[in-house]
């Protein structure tokens, strides 16, 4: 195996939790792609305009953001984090099967609202757990959980496709006259931003006639392996009521570092056992309360803004450039044909996918800071070379898969850096979930505000300055990085039983 024997043996002993979370985020990642490719067919479905149907984009965001901020709530025992994880997986089944049923826009609004809730848990307590098991190691299972992400989200839209509407869903007297214009309306319609599209006239009253239904109870039934999963992870750790009796609870963390140090069993930090161990884990309100700022240096503060605002830039260029790339090119001066720009967002994606896979493997050989310093001064390079040869078809092409790959491993290799900058204490993955939760949501509706003031050109523009504006974040945190004071443990920082009994939590405690 590319890894050694030590991380191997930890992956081993945590191979069902790290599958199930893994399971879990391609929950999320089915949920978060479907929306765009069938937004249209629901429209008809609800029988909405168009600046209607946008904004189920906006509830299901909102509350995404809202769910990654109130994740860390359950994190406290690793029974309310699975509960909340089974809970989460379960209702994104269950929206799945319901969405059919809503005719109504505030009620298709409502329902995407719970599942954005839910992905929002999911978001917070899968990276946190993944976090404390593996900690120092985290890195590599970190890169392996955003490839699941990208996995659902590059699934979701292919079950989607052959469900979708060829000809207006509506049937009316001004169907024949909408039909031809909706691949292109459906490739521009972004969260709350339908742009240059109300002057299309589609019928919102008539005999509905998609079968978009179909498409979403098999995400259903395709998802419903995931809480399964999750409620044998909750079985076999005995916490499901009357079903305790037979099966063997996983071994705590502390417990597996004395299983691999007997030596040294008597000798472990008494620190380790202090409550506020588990600090770096709360939710977004407890991280806010003055009693943990306590004693606490500029520094730390420090690190965890930075993190935040770099992921705030470089999710927010995800969000933002998925969301108006297809709108950028088909406008002057490029003049891409709908149906070849129509495979630009599929090719940003895929190679976001991509990239999450091939850093699986790299970032085992390479620092999480490294990795980052590298993707932000890509992504920095890449929107230079996008604005220079900005009247070039194929430069597009190759500038916007090379952006996938840049940024495709930003958020994990931060994650796991900053976690380490703060020895796992502090609230560093609620912060940063929630900062890139912030970012994609607030870039995308700047970015859409200004192209529609100042034209397409403006969008290369944006992506530049936030470019800039990461890499600039970033030599902060670096800076902060260096002023931060040291572990003052016993134990050898390098040790990789360190980081196994910091955290007094573990992974399993009760």
């Amino acid at each position: 195996m590319w890894w050694d024997e030590r991380v191997s043996a930890q992956f081993r002993r945590n191979l069902q939790p790290t599958l199930t979370y893994w399971s879990v985020f391609f929950s999320f990642g089915l949920c978060i792609a479907f929306l765009g490719p069938t937004l249209l067919d629901l429209r008809c479905q609800t029988q909405s305009s168009l600046s209607q149907i946008t904004w189920v984009f906006f509830s299901q965001q909102f509350c995404l953001l809202l769910g990654s901020c109130l994740g860390g709530v359950f994190k406290r025992t690793l029974s309310q984090s699975l509960f909340a994880l089974f809970a989460s997986s379960l209702a994104i089944s269950l929206v799945f099967a319901i969405i059919p049923l809503c005719h109504n826009v505030v009620v298709l609004a409502v329902v995407m609202a719970v599942a954005g809730l839910a992905m929002g848990c999911i978001d917070t307590i899968s990276n946190m757990q993944l976090v404390k098991i593996y900690q120092k190691d985290s890195a590599i299972f970190l890169q392996a959980l955003h490839f699941f992400v990208g996995f659902g989200a590059l699934l979701s839209p292919l079950i989607a496709d052959p469900f979708l509407s060829d000809t207006n869903c509506i049937l009316s007297n001004s169907t024949a006259n909408s039909s031809s214009n909706l691949p292109h309306i459906r490739k521009s319609l972004v969260p709350h931003h339908p742009g240059n599209l109300s002057h299309y006239d589609l019928p919102m009253k008539g005999m509905v006639v998609t079968r978009v239904s179909y498409a979403f109870w098999i995400m259903a039934l395709i998802n419903l392996p995931v809480p399964i999963a999750v409620f044998f992870l909750l079985y076999k750790e005995r916490m499901v009521p009357c079903l305790t009796g037979s099966s063997h609870p996983l071994l705590s963390a502390d417990e597996l570092a004395m299983e691999t140090r007997p030596a040294e069993k008597d000798e472990l930090p008494t620190t380790g056992q202090k409550p506020h161990g588990a600090g770096g884990h709360d939710d977004l309100f407890s991280c806010c309360q003055s009693k943990n700022f306590r004693g606490a240096s500029y520094t730390y503060f420090a690190v965890h803004i930075t993190g935040a605002l770099v992921l705030f830039m470089t999710d927010g260029i995800v969000g933002e450039y998925s969301g108006f790339i297809y709108s950028y090119a088909v406008e002057e001066p490029l003049s891409v044909v709908h149906k070849v720009a129509g495979y630009l967002p599929s090719l940003f994606w895929g190679f976001i996918t991509l990239g999450r896979l091939i850093s699986i493997p790299v970032s085992y050989r390479m620092k999480p800071a490294t990795m980052v310093f590298i993707n932000v001064v890509g992504v920095l390079v890449t929107f230079l070379l996008l604005l220079i040869f900005s009247y070039s078809v194929v430069f597009l092409f190759v500038g916007t898969a090379s952006l996938g790959l840049f940024l495709s491993s930003t958020f994990p290799s931060m994650l796991a850096y900053t976690e380490d900058i703060l020895q796992y204490k502090g609230c560093a993955t609620t912060v940063l979930v929630t900062g890139a939760g912030i970012g994609e949501m607030v870039l995308q509706l700047l970015v859409g505000s200004i192209i529609h003031d100042r034209g397409s050109y403006s969008f290369l523009v944006c992506g530049m300055i936030f470019g800039g504006l990461a890499f600039t974040f970033y030599l902060f945190l670096l800076f902060f990085h260096r002023m931060y004071p040291k572990p003052t443990s016993g134990l050898d920082d390098a040790s990789p039983d360190k980081a196994a009994v910091t955290d007094d939590t573990g992974q399993y405690q009760r």
